[in-house]
């Protein structure tokens, strides 16, 4: 028996599954060497979900990193011999037109990152699978490339662990749980086990089911929970008996009914000679803490793979059966069928990166068989080369706040994601209903009783609009459109248009105390932020001046967009986005601790600073009626992008003359405790509340600005996206070789331009307003563009902007596209609409007297 080494590079814990073996696979292949991988199970995992699932891969998917790494893996699959590419049908049964227009999105989503799916009708249906009852399918979606892990993922993940062994670079111990993991001064040093200690700066979590339990001991929190999957096989089933064949027809998905079914091939492979129908419960899904999974020797199947009773799924099986009556013809093999154990997050989202609260400790959860090479390949690029290839925002375990990842909050937001893991279509403005009311500004009891239209981001509870501004609508009818689509004015309210004008003909107030707020002091101070940001913001920039400016990663990818203000000599204030905000609060604390700049301090002001934005023509005339020294805000006195502490009925407010809708006024900052007094105020000078809709979308559009980990990702440069700077400040800072080599190009693969919905009607004459991301082809060809790096074009961000009456987009387009007043094609639900191209670069539609200087 091998001897546990004393010291590791880095020690996997969770070795047996595909994704630790992935993970181990792709260290390896980057130069790692000395690698440990602890499994508390067989190697390959013989009680892990990798054990039992079922190996198929679609390449479907609304998000980006999924169709990505999902595409990786199954080319890493066919590389190795171990993939049927058989296709994959997804149906659409008749009389579930929501379900037929959810395949038409995801043929559109397919196109916009990089997948080969297109709808097809029932005759190919029936065609391509005999089985369904042609009568009840009205047409389906077909992915040539999907398809079967063959013989199955266990046997690659062995096979992954055999090479990594064989070539010296990792050594592999069965039966070898983890027992603790040493943490000193918030960083890894080494994992204990029954066979001894293993001394390592690395620790890489890919436990799956278990995760949170190895995480618990280097004092991070993981927030995932294991959810029972219903998994039947009916048999015996020789159609394919004679093939060889793993599988003999493509894989079918009956989303609509929540469920899934696949034949097992030839009965003389290991599996073969059935039916394998699976389930994902919609109602009350079975989630299962990691504490009370058994243990090997308790389990009748295996630790991951739980009874089932067939009252369990009766409901859905006798739909199923009216699809594919060969189901019911079967006999139902008892024995063999369970409910596998599987991961689902807060989000529905992998995680995957380094923890917020233990360096060194890094995860690779919550992740599918279909992406779990891609997502070993993700993690090893991170730890090696400090990025993926793909902007990891979505799965970046440093997304979530501490209060996201309380066990109330997980088991709740868990339970909706295990509902909607199939069923119903997701709509990409859904919000939540669990995991509500934990963040509240103090302005929340007042726009209750104004009738708040809340969603939720980060934490924060957001009004969109208010029902007590419903008469605005009288007054703007002919500007506030109607959204006759019931899927284009899902969760939106019309009331936010009508806010929006209000805003702009007279005064508004938006409440943004979801604003992540850190000051950051000390004699290093400057430096950290200096070296962090593209823009000068230490130097001799004055008190009291404040900055747009952006953190880059080490290529030149933006990573952050953000506001600095100094307050002082060694303080600054920084203000980000609530849904950026823990990453680069994150990301400011690990730089500090890279250049070894001990003596900075950062406090986060979020729960203690209510911010309250105050715009519109009269903003200045509304303020200066409450404040103790009206004269102060004079335009020559209180300069744009300058912030300093002003009176307001003698209550203290930091106040921030700057404007992301286009108006005049200022963010003001104000203690939590004096927040409904200032609100109070402002509402008796007549004020208009204004939801976030018109700050986060309508009118952000029509400034044509931009919105981090949306319209600005790591794949992008600050010049493609228009941001680029007049002048490279001398001082160093990070990325900066990359992107004075970006500033250099002659022309950039792709900008970032500002296009208008031409025409909005679609061919029954009804007028859409778009939601979520649409692939942008090329008028002629009716492709989708792609630039010279490969990056396909789609629109990042769409809105109404009612103050131009257009719709607004934005999107990256290849340079021989990027020209005002060219015209390129959108497509929305299997219809293709004009875009023309109003701007190349950051550049407003909107300008309210024509001032720039005020955006």
């Amino acid at each position: 028996m091998a001897t546990l080494p004393r010291q590791a590079s880095a020690v996997i814990i969770g070795q047996g599954g595909i994704v630790g073996a992935s993970v181990a696979h792709h260290l390896i292949e980057l130069g790692w060497d000395n690698l440990v991988g602890l499994d508390k199970s067989a190697l390959p995992s013989d009680i892990g979900s990798t054990s039992h699932a079922s190996d198929f891969c679609y390449m479907t998917s609304h998000d980006k990193m999924s169709c990505y790494t999902t595409t990786y893996s199954r080319r890493f699959y066919e590389r190795l011999g171990h993939y049927r590419r058989i296709g994959g049908l997804e149906v659409a049964r008749v009389g579930d037109d929501a379900r037929m227009e959810e395949l038409k999105r995801k043929v559109a989503s397919g196109k916009a990152f990089g997948t080969n799916v297109r709808l097809i009708d029932p005759d190919e249906v029936v065609e391509r699978f005999p089985l369904v009852q042609r009568e009840l399918i009205q047409g389906a979606l077909w992915d040539p490339d999907a398809g079967l892990v063959v013989p199955r993922s266990q046997r690659v993940a062995g096979e992954l662990i055999e090479q990594a062994v064989a070539s010296g670079r990792l050594r592999a111990f069965a039966d070898t749980p983890a027992l603790d993991i040493d943490v000193k001064d918030g960083r890894v040093r080494g994992v204990a086990t029954s066979k001894g200690y293993i001394e390592t700066p690395v620790v890489i979590v890919t436990a799956g089911i278990w995760g949170p339990i190895p995480a618990a001991m280097a004092g991070a929190a993981l927030p995932l929970m294991p959810v029972e999957h219903p998994l039947l096989f009916f048999g015996p089933f020789d159609v394919f008996a004679g093939t060889g064949e793993e599988i003999g027809y493509p894989l079918l998905r009956d989303q609509g009914n929540s469920a899934y079914m696949r034949d097992t091939g030839d009965p003389t492979t290991a599996e073969g000679g059935r039916l394998e129908w699976g389930y994902y419960e919609t109602t009350a899904p079975r989630l299962v803490s990691p504490a009370e999974i058994l243990e090997r020797h308790q389990a009748r199947l295996s630790p991951s793979m739980r009874d089932l009773e067939i009252d369990q799924v009766m409901d859905a099986f006798t739909r199923a059966v009216e699809l594919t009556p060969a189901l019911g013809e079967l006999g139902w093999d008892e024995k063999h069928s369970f409910n596998g154990l599987l991961s689902v997050t807060v989000d529905g989202g992998s995680l995957v990166g380094e923890s917020p609260e233990t360096r060194g400790l890094w995860f690779c959860e919550a992740v599918w068989v279909k992406d779990g090479p891609g997502m070993g390949k993700v993690l090893a690029d991170w730890i090696t080369r400090g990025r993926p290839e793909l902007d990891p925002h979505g799965i970046d375990i440093a997304r979530f706040y501490p209060v996201q990842k309380t066990s109330h909050y997980v088991r709740g937001r868990c339970l909706e994601i295990a509902r909607k893991i199939y069923d119903p279509p997701v709509h990409p403005r859904e919000p939540f209903a669990s995991g509500r009311d934990l963040r509240r500004g103090p302005f929340w009891p007042r726009e209750q009783a104004l009738g708040g239209y809340f969603m939720e981001a980060a934490g924060w509870e957001r009004a969109h609009g208010y029902a007590a501004n419903e008469d605005l609508l009288e007054r703007y009818a002919d500007r506030v459109p109607d959204r006759p689509d019931e899927w284009d004015a899902r969760h939106f309210w019309r009331v936010s248009n009508a806010e929006h004008l209000a805003l702009s003909e007279d005064v508004g107030m938006i409440n943004l105390s979801h604003f992540a707020i850190f000051d950051v002091s000390g004699p290093d101070a400057e430096a950290l932020l200096e070296y962090l940001s593209v823009a000068r913001v230490g130097g001799e920039t004055p008190l009291g001046k404040g900055i747009y400016t952006h953190f880059l990663d080490e290529v030149g990818g933006v990573h952050s967009d953000l506001t600095i203000v100094r307050l002082a000599t060694d303080a600054f204030r920084v203000i980000c986005g609530g849904d950026t905000g823990h990453r680069d609060y994150v990301w400011m604390a690990r730089m500090a601790e890279a250049r070894g700049l001990t003596r900075v301090h950062v406090e986060d002001r979020t729960d203690t600073l209510a911010t309250l934005g105050l715009w519109g023509p009269n903003a200045r005339r509304t303020l200066q009626a409450l404040a103790d020294t009206p004269q102060a805000l004079e335009d020559e006195r209180f300069p744009f992008a300058t912030a300093r502490e002003i009176r307001v009925r003698g209550l203290p407010i930091w106040a921030f003359r700057i404007s992301y809708v286009g108006e005049q006024g200022w963010e003001l900052y104000i203690p939590f405790s004096y927040g409904l007094a200032l609100w109070d105020l402002l509402y008796e000078q007549g004020v208009t509340p204004v939801g976030i809709e018109t700050y986060a979308n309508s009118r952000r559009l029509e400034k044509s600005l931009r919105l981090q980990n949306v319209d600005l990702l790591t794949e992008y440069n600050l010049v493609e996206a228009g941001l680029a700077r007049p002048r490279v400040k001398p001082a160093d800072f990070h990325g900066r070789a990359a992107y004075l080599e970006q500033r250099e190009r002659e022309r950039q693969p792709a900008y970032l331009c500002t296009l208008t919905l031409e025409e909005n009607r679609d061919a029954g004459g009804v007028p859409r307003y778009p939601v979520g991301h649409s692939p942008i082809l090329d008028p002629e060809s009716g492709e989708v563009l792609v630039d010279a790096l490969g990056r396909r074009s789609y629109v990042t961000s769409i809105a109404y902007g009612p103050s131009l009456g257009r719709i607004i987009a934005l999107g990256y387009l290849p340079a021989e596209h990027a020209r005002e007043g060219h015209v390129v094609t959108m497509e929305y639900f299997g219809e293709h609409y004009p875009l023309r191209v109003e701007a190349v670069g950051c550049r407003a539609l909107y300008d309210p007297d024509n001032q720039r200087h005020r955006s």
